[in-house]
């Protein structure tokens, strides 16, 4: 048996080096030498401070920014510790609820709004944290969001354009808009043109 011993207690120091130093060690050197953004996890700042980051969405409901997905996380909304949907059959009653209660909150915001409501506006996503909605998202919110801020419509549609993420090779995917960054710049325009 000891004969044994020492052929194993060796293999499995080797392999404990291997797989939890060498690799991770060499997996982050490369990740942090060719893709550091994406591997620091995408942060956002703003002033020097960290506002978010580009992977996870954020709660925005003020009329006067564009609203992400709505999040399904426990035990609040886009808690990024806690990934995950509702998982709410589409009969559920309670999700109804909740789909109706979305959408009288978006009427509310905008009575002047009559176009149909896009579904990523009141459906929370799978990992409750999408930092995009669509640009038909997008478009729907531009007039409440330009006259909260007291802004050209027309401007803010151009920072819908500029900030949409179009499908990968023109066919992959579907046009979508990243929220944090669309009211980041929405920000930095309202600093240069203060409502009067």
């Amino acid at each position: 048996m000891p004969s044994h011993l020492r052929p194993a207690l060796t293999l499995f120091t080797v392999l404990s080096l291997v797989t939890g130093l060498v690799y991770p060690l060499a997996v982050t050197g490369v990740a942090q030498l060719t893709m550091a953004d994406l591997a620091n996890g995408s942060l956002i700042q703003r002033d020097g401070q960290v506002v978010g980051s580009a992977l996870i969405g954020q709660s925005f409901s003020d009329p006067g920014h564009f609203w992400g997905r709505p999040s399904a996380t426990a035990p609040m909304p886009y808690n990024a510790a806690n990934s995950g949907g509702s998982n709410l059959g589409p009969g559920n009653p309670a999700l109804v609820a909740a789909v109706q209660a979305r959408i009288a909150a978006l009427r509310a915001a905008d009575p002047g709004q009559t176009a149909a409501v896009p579904v990523d506006l009141v459906s929370a996503s799978a990992s409750g944290l999408d930092p995009h909605i669509s640009r038909a998202a997008a478009d729907f919110q531009a007039n409440r969001v330009a006259r909260a801020q007291g802004l050209p419509a027309a401007r803010v549609r151009e920072l819908i354009e500029q900030h949409t993420a179009w499908p990968w090779l023109g066919m992959l995917g579907e046009p979508r808009v990243p929220v944090l960054r669309l009211n980041l710049a929405l920000d930095n325009l309202a600093r240069q043109h203060p409502a009067n």
